[in-house]
């Protein structure tokens, strides 16, 4: 079953009135189906800013690798990163891939996401119904391991096993969990029926076929063990037009999904059924999934909401450049498409008259008992 937030509509728009007034929230249903809209060639940015005269000099600047050291006992074949225009990205060995830089400015934006994403579940890190004496559980794409380290925190019996591509985790955790590099897209090696929780969380983007992901999380899984995934949508919608498909904020999403096309892992998988499809597959039951819409920025009228907001905001405009490097570079952007169109989405960012929100999808299912 589906939970939508149910807020209020917000005053219509005309044209050339003064910029509609913020609502609560956003007003369409939080689980409505997201429109697509289509990528503008990477030259429309430059040439809209020259045509604007606008001065693009204090664009975010490529910054140099910081040559971060690992704690970790890891073969040296783990740190043998890749770079981007000076950005530290996931080696290209073999055919994993992994949009987002992995160093200190992207980790500091990740840390931000929790606390948003907390937010928007009311303090809460899962929803599925597990029980407080689990044994064992385990946290794919860990990230900085923020959330696994909550976990653990919260669950102090179990043990907590987050994996991820990059040695970027601390090494002073609770002593229930350890930190593993593992690519989940490929055969996992995990005892199977050995998992009480599984969990992922923003891994959109990373995986090829999620019906086979989630078959993998299945075998893992003990009988009457859940897993838990969420999810966000990359598209920056408006319910009152006041965010256009032709703007840097329109287009974010549109960037995402073309660049997840070539590399064929999708960015649609919060909005075009595929999530719930392939748990069904996988063989999962009592299913059940919540909708949420996350506005960005700060213009909604509710206190909680404009908070939200403001964080969701930050998790983008903390590293633009760490988020689109590897997607925009994929696509063929050059470094001035590229610096000219993370200025103009800034000043977007930064404008309380664009009522911007982006969708997220939770689902979780349990292995039968």
């Amino acid at each position: 079953m589906a939970e939508e937030t149910t807020p209020s509509s917000p005053p219509a728009v005309e044209s050339p009135a003064p910029a509609p007034a913020a609502t609560s929230t956003p007003s369409s249903p939080a689980g409505a189906t997201a429109t697509e809209t289509t990528i503008l060639p990477a030259q429309h940015w430059v040439d809209n800013a020259r045509a604007a005269g606008e001065d693009n000099t204090d664009a975010d600047s490529f910054l140099t690798s910081d040559a971060q050291s690992s704690t970790a006992s890891i073969s040296s074949s783990v740190l043998e990163y890749r770079e981007i225009y000076g950005r530290r990205y996931h080696s290209d060995r073999g055919d994993t891939q992994y949009w987002g830089a992995n160093d200190e400015q992207q980790s500091e934006a990740l840390d931000i996401l929790h606390h948003t994403l907390m937010m928007c579940l009311d303090g809460k890190i899962y929803l599925a119904p597990i029980k407080p004496d689990i044994q064992k559980a385990l946290d794919l794409g860990t990230g900085t391991g923020i959330w696994a380290i909550d976990f653990a925190d919260e669950f102090p019996s179990c043990e907590v096993i987050g994996t991820d591509l990059s040695p970027i985790q601390p090494s002073w955790v609770p002593p229930n969990l350890k930190f593993e590099i593992d690519d989940f897209t490929k055969e996992w090696t995990f005892t199977p029926s050995s998992f009480d929780y599984i969990h992922g969380r923003w891994l959109t983007g990373s995986v090829p076929d999620w019906t086979e992901f989630f078959k993998q999380a299945y075998t893992a899984l003990k009988p009457g063990g859940y897993l838990e995934i969420f999810e966000p949508s990359p598209l920056m919608e408006t319910d009152d037009g006041t965010v256009a498909e032709t703007n840097a904020m329109g287009q974010w999403g549109a960037l995402f999904i073309a660049g997840g096309d070539k590399l064929g892992r999708s960015f649609r998988v919060a909005f075009d059924g595929t999530l719930k499809k392939a748990l069904e597959e996988a063989g999962f039951k009592n299913i059940e999934e919540k909708d949420i819409k996350t506005p960005i920025g700060t213009w909604p009228k509710d206190k909680t909401q404009k908070v939200i907001g403001e964080y969701a905001r930050a998790v983008v405009t903390a590293d633009i450049e760490g988020h689109i490097l590897f997607m925009a570079t994929t696509l063929g952007w050059s470094r001035e498409h590229i610096l000219v169109y993370m200025a103009t989405l800034r000043r977007e960012l930064s404008d309380p008259t664009k009522h911007g929100y982006y969708r997220q999808k939770i689902l979780w299912g349990m292995k039968p008992e």
